[in-house]
């Protein structure tokens, strides 16, 4: 099986590698240690149309292919997780509203979420319901002519700073979506601060409390919002955070490379000694494999096929298996100028252990993949 990137796809990888070197990379430590994103980074990403990726031309976004998009999300990968992660967020709303909206919601979201004048965020996880989403307890009940909803979202990415959240919630027992506005009544945040990696994603804690939402603003139909709605949004997020972790380690090995090659010890660069070069033989391949899953999945997705579904676990769930050992190593080869503030390879090791949970733990990847390889035709169990 054999991947080839298009002219046009090179170009925009060239572009978005570039991108990341010159505004990214010299931020990206200062924003972690800061626990906040620069606006005027946000704005130059915005620019860059990478807030649009996913939405329709015909609503003034970029429209990009699947490959595009993983090879986007790679490179933004390798600079900083947390912006990776609001455009992974910020991506799985304008999803939800592009496939599930109406026109009129349409018109009303895409376009200001497309140039960044809005930024979104995803409301599923609940301080008593994380994996197990069917336990949200988030209620919704409609009252003269709105929607009321009380209960809280916690975990947030860039809950601290979005203005329109896509919340999921019990109405007559069913779980459905609404977009709330940062602006609804009843609707407050609270930042979230110390966690252990993407420090720079503005995590907030949302509270509901008989927050008014106008009836147009259901999103999807009721009872749809997780078996439809979420699970599409999740699955964009697997994807995004794969070819993210790919981005990780090769940000590792860029390091581990560049280092070796100038530090010297007992009279001989690193990159000679031999336990040295397991370390960077083991990242290179397992690199290369995680990128192979990552480009079949994004293949599979520009063609429609439905086994993109499944391909999406399994590439989510190496590449962010292998980032442990990736990140480990690399802060092992930099000794202790890999455990301080000034070295990337700190903050991707703290990233990588954040990679294997969000959009589904290791464990979860685990029960659905295996779940698959019993009842999948691609195996003949005899």
């Amino acid at each position: 099986m054999r991947f080839g990137l298009s002219k046009k796809q090179e170009q925009f990888q060239e572009e978005c590698r570039l991108f990341v070197d010159r505004e990214v990379m010299p931020l990206a430590n200062q924003m972690d240690r800061q626990e906040n994103t620069s606006e005027e980074l946000i704005a130059r990403v915005a620019e860059q149309g990478y807030l649009g990726a996913v939405v329709p031309s015909i609503y003034g976004g970029s429209e990009l292919d699947y490959m595009s998009l993983g090879l986007m999300h790679e490179q933004i990968g390798r600079g900083c997780s947390s912006i990776r992660s609001l455009l992974t967020v910020h991506g799985m709303v304008t999803l939800a509203i592009r496939k599930w909206g109406t026109e009129q919601q349409k018109q009303q979201w895409l376009p200001d979420l497309a140039t960044g004048s809005l930024i979104g965020a995803f409301g599923l996880s609940e301080p008593n319901a994380g994996a197990d989403a069917k336990s949200i307890e988030t209620t919704a009940e409609l009252v003269d002519g709105r929607y009321i909803l009380n209960g809280r979202k916690k975990w947030i990415t860039y809950g601290q700073i979005a203005d329109l959240f896509l919340i999921f919630a019990c109405y007559e027992g069913q779980p459905t979506a609404f977009l709330v506005e940062r602006s609804s009544k009843g609707c407050t945040t609270h930042a979230i601060e110390g966690i252990l990696g993407t420090r720079a994603s503005m995590l907030a804690e949302l509270h509901m409390e008989h927050c008014e939402v106008p009836m147009e603003n259901k999103l999807g139909g009721i009872g749809l919002g997780l078996s439809f709605v979420a699970t599409h949004c999740l699955d964009y997020g697997r994807f995004s955070i794969a070819f993210g972790a790919v981005g990780i380690g090769q940000g590792c090995l860029n390091d581990s490379l560049e280092y070796t090659l100038k530090r010297k010890q007992f009279g001989v660069a690193l990159r000679e000694h031999q336990l040295i070069q397991k370390m960077i033989t083991e990242m290179t391949v397992h690199i290369e494999a995680a990128r192979l899953l990552c480009m079949q999945l994004a293949d599979l997705a520009d063609s429609g096929d439905p086994d993109s579904i499944i391909a999406g676990w399994k590439a989510k769930y190496f590449a962010t298996s292998i980032l442990g050992k990736i990140t480990s190593d690399t802060v092992q080869i930099q000794g202790a100028y890999g455990c301080s503030i000034d070295s990337n390879a700190q903050r991707y090791f703290r990233d990588a252990k954040i990679m294997e949970i969000i959009e589904g733990t290791t464990q979860m990847h685990e029960m659905i993949i295996a779940a698959n390889a019993y009842t999948s035709n691609e195996y003949e169990v005899k």
